[in-house]
């Protein structure tokens, strides 16, 4: 009984932790990705798996400040269930890299938005955000991090980093598949 209750108290801190910092209504400063980028320099890790950890964890950073940014910006049903299933799909994402660095000290930075894309999303609302959101997270990012989740994924020398990028690319190649045809419902050019 009371190791059930202590893995419940342990599940519920993990998702806490995984959504710190994920409220981006107001715009940020240029200082957390260089904060995020040295703790993930600091790693011992080879180069590859390195990038990996650094490009995976600002993939789900930005999808899920900027998505949840998207509920509030924009009035489209198709773009709010696509920031929805996105919140909810990059959550996991988060939990589980930082589940497969736990007893290591390999430490996946933790808000690791790309400030450029939030910054840019931030001033925005209604059909402006909708296309922005759409290009730049929705397309452009998840291009971005399927090629992240195929290096790691057949490349990778850390073991439980090329696991959850095999067993994560599915998941990015379909958001990305999702993202382009939300992109043409909507005319808007990737």
């Amino acid at each position: 009984m009371i190791r059930l209750k202590l893995n419940a108290v342990l599940m519920l801190a993990a998702v806490a932790a995984g959504m710190v910092g994920c409220a981006p209504n107001v715009p940020m400063q240029g200082a957390r990705p260089s904060e995020a980028a040295a703790v993930t320099q600091a790693n011992p890790l080879p180069s590859p798996d390195r990038e990996f950890v650094q490009a995976a964890s600002m993939s789900s950073s930005t999808e899920i400040d900027a998505s949840k940014l998207a509920l509030s910006r924009s009035n489209d049903p198709d773009v709010n269930g696509f920031a929805r299933q996105m919140i909810a799909d990059h959550t996991k994402l988060t939990l589980q890299l930082k589940s497969a660095t736990a007893g290591s000290p390999v430490q996946a930075p933790k808000d690791n938005s790309d400030v450029s894309v939030m910054n840019l999303l931030s001033p925005l609302s209604g059909k402006q955000f909708d296309e922005q959101y759409i290009k730049l997270v929705g397309v452009e990012g998840h291009r971005k991090a399927v090629d992240a989740f195929s290096a790691e994924a057949n490349g990778g020398q850390n073991s439980s980093l090329r696991a959850l990028a095999q067993q994560g690319l599915p998941i990015i190649e379909h958001h990305y598949e999702m993202a382009r045809q939300l992109a043409a419902r909507k005319g808007i050019a990737p």
